[in-house]
């Protein structure tokens, strides 16, 4: 038992161990009562109940935030909060995109959730990979803050000069790579994302890749993209990984829960993306004076972030008052992909 408590007690990247084993023990418990109550029978999600699961997730994460505070000071207190909302603001444009990749394939709105949710497990992994590497590079050499912030402006300003552009998925790298490398079949197999079927050559049965299939390893993937933005702006924030990576994690879960309400009114949200664009180049900005020893208050940067935030918001919501809500395209009984 000493010894135990001994481990507990010891430290893990700059943080009790005790404190990991909380934050995991939560997600766990999440994603077990996520699966095994809420969705044990599939049914399609509405925005209700979207909405719904969205102020749990919120509500958890701002009493864990409420932990930090308490146990780790005012500080860590703030920088969760800001990292939780630079990620859930960065991480919106990604809804976006999966809403349109669900679309793409005519995934069906019942089997959506099961891709979301198995696309956490990879979300959890990937993200404490990149934040791993990214806390080991600051580490080792605190300039490289400045290439984040660099790199964060650039993707600022691309973003903005991209913002009416919708995503080709039929040209997509990924989508191309998927159908050069893998069988895939055209023809959804209820929730199952892969498939048994012969060969068109040998006639064996031999494994597919249901549309199912492929939109997960499609949402994998377009997150990791993501969070090669999402993760350096976090460090703006704080180079504490624990802060870091619990952020991203709570930040994401919420995400997905709010997920079936944001593709029920995509075309509300027309202007959200210039809000991004520009969260984005003030976080590079202030990135990049870390390294000179110019650290802007993290106060400050949260009250900058909600007011842009909600002004892109605001103005969507405004601008398109007048239009009835439009949701992903979805074709509910076949994919569009070819063999």
């Amino acid at each position: 038992m000493d010894a135990l408590l001994g481990a507990l007690m010891g430290d893990f990247l700059g943080t009790p161990v005790y404190f990991w084993v909380a934050f995991l023990a939560i997600v766990i418990g999440l994603l077990v009562f996520d699966l095994g109550v809420l969705h044990r029978d599939e049914h399609e999600i509405s925005a209700r109940e979207s909405l719904t699961l969205y102020a749990g997730y919120v509500s958890i994460a701002m009493l864990f935030g409420a932990w930090v505070w308490w146990s780790r000071g005012s500080e860590a207190g703030l920088e969760f909060y800001t990292g939780y909302l630079i990620e859930q603001s960065l991480a919106m444009d990604n809804m976006f995109v999966i809403a349109t990749i669900f679309g793409f394939l005519g995934i069906p709105r019942l089997y959506q959730h099961r891709v979301l949710f198995w696309g956490i497990l990879g979300v959890i992994l990937f993200r404490a990979i990149l934040i791993g590497v990214g806390a080991a590079l600051v580490y080792q050499f605190n300039w490289i803050l400045a290439v984040f912030g660099a790199f964060l402006i650039f993707t600022g300003i691309k973003m903005f000069s991209h913002k009416d552009e919708e995503p080709d998925l039929e040209q997509n790298a990924i989508y191309n790579f998927l159908r050069r490398r893998f069988r895939i079949t055209s023809v959804l197999d209820g929730r199952n994302f892969t498939t048994m079927q012969p060969d068109p050559k040998t006639g064996k049965l031999v494994r597919f890749l249901t549309p199912l299939g492929v939109a997960l390893i499609m949402v994998e993937a377009v997150d990791l993209i993501f969070a090669v933005d999402s993760v350096p702006a976090v460090f703006a924030v704080t180079q504490d990984t624990f802060i870091v990576y619990t952020s991203n994690i709570f930040a994401i879960l919420g995400l997905r829960a709010l997920y079936f309400a944001l593709a029920a009114a995509m075309n509300r949200f027309r202007y959200l993306q210039v809000s991004l664009a520009i969260v984005l180049v003030l976080i590079g900005i202030k990135v990049t004076l870390v390294p000179f020893g110019i650290h802007l208050d993290t106060l400050l940067s949260l009250v900058a972030t909600i007011s842009i935030l909600a002004g892109g918001v605001f103005y969507s919501m405004w601008k398109t008052r007048n239009e009835p809500n439009i949701s992903a395209q979805e074709d509910p009984t076949q994919g569009q992909l070819e063999p």
